[in-house]
């Protein structure tokens, strides 16, 4: 049995960046001591939720994907010699800005990213005023772990993004998340289990947990964290995360899963694609 260790971790805004750095930076550590090999971190993992209202001063979170953050979490991801999927706020150029997840290798090679695909406008869910929709499709990397992909948060109400990353070769599907109460709880129950049945791999899902009042007040929304982890048949890993509370949730994922599950529902065989135009259609 081929067994990879997974830690995916939730947490609230702590009011600045540096001790949000700080934070995840022990629960890497926190998290290598236990033997994780691989780690996520939830959505804007370094700030506040701030697609809760449209203020421009939040745009200054924004940075290079290969820029100080990242650098230090690679540099960190050497020592600890562990994947990281670092979900941050992109910055490509001024005024160019992009919700995006840097998967770093256990040596610190930084092997690419993924820009969000699916950019919501709605109530409290501002994004279109932050991030531009992704460019750079689905994209699976090599890792010291497997094949890995990443779809992040609102990206997850949309199959095609799934089963692009089942095409594409990924037997560990990331998906960060700051998600609310309302009409996302029973999606939140179903559609990672969905997505990693119908593609044949692991669905590693951290969320955001508690109320953000530090930084929006009356405005703050409550994230419901309860992180999980679901195997390729289905079947959550162990219990989800806290409701209330910040955790990290450490797994053992029995990676020949993936292979048995696609013997057994040949899913990938039994597709019709010609028959799917309408999917497509503009």
């Amino acid at each position: 049995m081929t067994t990879v260790r997974a830690a995916i971790t939730q947490t609230t805004w702590t009011g600045d960046k540096a001790s949000m750095l700080d934070k995840h930076e022990q629960f890497a550590r926190d998290a290598a001591a236990q033997g994780a090999q691989v780690i996520c971190f939830q959505e804007l993992f370094y700030g506040p939720y701030f697609g809760i209202t449209q203020d421009k001063k939040y745009y200054r979170y924004a940075e290079p994907a290969d820029g100080p953050i990242v650098q230090r979490f690679a540099a960190l991801a050497r020592e600890l010699s562990m994947v990281m999927i670092l979900p941050i706020y992109e910055e490509e150029q001024t005024g160019v800005y992009y919700n995006t997840a840097v998967v770093v290798d256990a040596d610190g090679t930084i092997v690419g990213k993924y820009r969000k695909n699916h950019i919501p406008h709605v109530e409290k869910f501002w994004e279109k005023f932050y991030f531009r929709p992704g460019n750079l499709g689905y994209p699976v990397f090599d890792t010291a772990v497997g094949k890995v992909g990443v779809v992040i948060c609102y990206d997850r109400h949309f199959p095609e993004g799934w089963r692009e990353l089942g095409l594409n070769g990924a037997h560990l599907a990331f998906n960060p998340n700051a998600t609310k109460p309302g009409l996302s709880n029973r999606l939140w129950e179903i559609e990672q289990p969905a997505a990693a049945v119908a593609n044949g791999y692991f669905v590693l899902a951290p969320n955001r947990v508690g109320r953000e009042d530090n930084e929006y007040g009356d405005e703050a929304v409550t994230f419901y964290g309860t992180s999980q982890i679901v195997d390729p048949r289905g079947n959550y890993v162990g219990a989800l995360g806290s409701g209330e509370s910040e955790e990290i949730l450490i797994r053992d994922l029995d990676m020949d899963l993936v292979q048995e599950m696609r013997d057994d529902w040949q899913f990938f065989r039994d597709r019709r694609p010609d028959t799917y135009d309408e999917i497509t259609a503009p």
